[in-house]
């Protein structure tokens, strides 16, 4: 998986320097400097392998995850958001930003042919009032070392062909973009009304256990728990970055050894 993010992120302790060595792209919000980051992760993205057994070229399967907002929810991302639909001439949302077009555009243009679906995710955290932000109540801080996560994480998932977006017109994009992001903002709004988003009669169902009042699991919904096995997990993400580290330090003994050897 590959993760588009705003540029400042790398710079969070421990966690920055495991998302740079994973490969995530870090966009510092300008289009000229991030164009060519984001076309030479893309021509990866897109460019076919020999298999080392098979012989075969194929493409290596891949989620490439971004931001359209290109920012998280906040005071002062609505107050933004808000001024630029004003300007613009379109209605503001009520719980989304507007989504930014030029960059998602740009990626859909180039996995074009490599790329089947689009997927959607909205997603809303139990526990935050209608007009309050995640960022005020959930932070890394409280959710991995205070035990104060939310108690529990709602996402309404879609898929869009590529077939069926319009890749070739930058202004239809725009159109059919927020039309979606429209979408989104009701959805968010069932949610804020009822606690769930709408059930899906398609989804694969099962009865589950609950520890809240509202019993056992509803029909058109899918509910799961998701844990770490142990508590040392999370820190596996770094153990090839610190192989290299151990790496590298041994390699730096040994210059030096070889060095006061020689009289260097």
């Amino acid at each position: 998986m590959f993760i588009i993010l705003k540029e400042s992120l790398k710079y969070i302790p421990v966690l920055g320097p495991g998302m740079m060595f994973y490969g995530f792209i870090f966009l510092a919000r300008n289009w000229t400097k991030d164009k060519p980051r984001i076309a030479h992760r893309l021509q990866k993205l897109k460019s076919k392998h020999d298999g080392p057994l098979s012989g075969s070229s194929r493409l290596d399967p891949m989620w490439l995850m971004m931001f359209p907002e290109g920012t998280n929810l906040s005071n002062n991302g609505r107050r933004s958001s808000a001024k630029w639909a004003e300007k613009q001439g379109l209605a503001d949302f009520h719980h989304e930003l507007h989504p930014r077009t030029t960059g998602l555009l740009y990626c859909l243009q180039e996995l074009r042919g490599t790329v089947d679906w689009v997927y959607d995710c909205t997603v809303a955290y139990e526990g935050i009032p209608r007009g309050k932000y995640g960022q005020d109540f959930f932070t890394l801080w409280s959710s991995f070392f205070e035990g104060r996560p939310p108690k529990s994480v709602n996402m309404y998932w879609r898929r869009f062909a590529m077939s069926d977006i319009p890749l070739d017109d930058a202004d239809a994009f725009s159109r059919w973009l927020r039309l979606r992001w429209a979408e989104k903002d009701d959805l968010m709004e069932t949610y804020m009304q009822n606690g769930r988003f709408p059930a899906d009669d398609a989804a694969v169902t099962r009865e589950v256990e609950s520890t809240d009042d509202k019993g056992t699991g509803s029909r058109g919904f899918i509910e799961t728990e998701v844990r770490l096995a142990h508590w040392w997990e999370f820190g596996q993400i770094f153990v090839v970055l610190l192989g290299f580290a151990l790496v590298a330090h041994l390699i730096g003994v040994g210059v030096t050894a070889v060095r006061e050897l020689v009289g260097v």
